[in-house]
């Protein structure tokens, strides 16, 4: 029984973690052509409460996943976690009146909570085992969804959120979490350090959400403007704050948002979150 009930003590926890991780990403602000407090972004049917409420309708999902990820392992937790993830995104649109608030983050940090769940030791043992979970087979996948993302990865030949997921979120440890740390030991502010996590990922991400909106010249503006704001100093430099609103403009302009980099600055700050220690 004692062991029951810290498997099911750490579920919340981590049910609790990536809530706050989503509710911390879409409360983030400015964020170039995203929701975050100032309003809907780029997009006309989102907003931030809506965002936060779809994020809490999320939470008991992610805490069966963690369970799932602390009792079974290989295909049968791949096919036990896809079904939960399936479910996750049925109560999202019924919470939301249809719309898709969260579809990338339940695919990301999904799996992210999973492997925090069988008790991994830091943040890149998390990936790495989200990774190996991402490229097991699950034989109740839909074979085609007809989501944008998916269109966008057949029409322009990226990967998208599955070939970030596959190759262990290199987007996530390799640029989010340095970029955050480093900007946290240099003095930067909590938000300055949270967006220049975001610049770094969306400086080279194959944003299918952009893709998909706008195509490969949006990609290479939001890329280009997101590489400008780091060169200027980052969010905590007044060039750098300047080059973040030219950014949100020329994204606002072309009526494109980043979603996939702010499903995987959801995930830095989920593993942000769990392994605080890891620098």
């Amino acid at each position: 029984m004692p062991a029951i009930a810290c498997v099911a003590s750490t579920a919340r926890m981590l049910a609790a973690d990536a809530t706050d991780a989503l509710i911390d990403e879409v409360s983030l602000s400015p964020k170039p052509g995203l929701v975050d407090r100032r309003g809907g972004g780029a997009h006309h049917d989102l907003d931030w409460a809506l965002m936060c409420h779809s994020a809490r309708t999320l939470q008991p999902y992610f805490q069966s996943m963690a369970e799932a990820g602390a009792a079974l392992c290989g295909i049968g937790l791949r096919e036990a976690i896809g079904e939960i993830g399936r479910q996750a995104e049925t109560a999202m649109l019924a919470a939301t009146g249809g719309v898709n608030t969260h579809r990338g983050a339940i695919w990301a940090l999904g799996l992210l909570v999973t492997a925090a769940g069988a008790g991994t030791c830091d943040a890149a043992q998390t990936a790495r085992l989200a990774g190996e979970l991402a490229r097991l087979p699950d034989r109740f996948r839909p074979i085609a969804t007809g989501h944008k993302g998916e269109r966008a990865c057949r029409d322009y030949g990226v990967s998208g959120a599955r070939g970030q997921a596959e190759a262990a979120f290199p987007h996530v440890t390799g640029h989010a979490l340095p970029q955050l740390r480093l900007a946290r030991r240099r003095g930067d502010s909590e938000t300055a350090a949270r967006l220049n996590a975001l610049m770094a990922i969306m400086r080279s991400l194959d944003d299918t959400c952009v893709l998909a909106r706008g195509g490969p010249s949006a990609l290479r503006d939001m890329q280009d403007g997101a590489a400008a704001v780091l060169a200027a100093g980052g969010a905590a430099a007044l060039a750098g704050r300047r080059a973040l609103h030219r950014l949100d403009a020329r994204l606002l302009a072309l009526g494109v948002s980043p979603g996939g980099a702010a499903d995987l600055l959801a995930g830095a700050l989920f593993l942000d979150r769990h392994h605080p220690s890891i620098s």
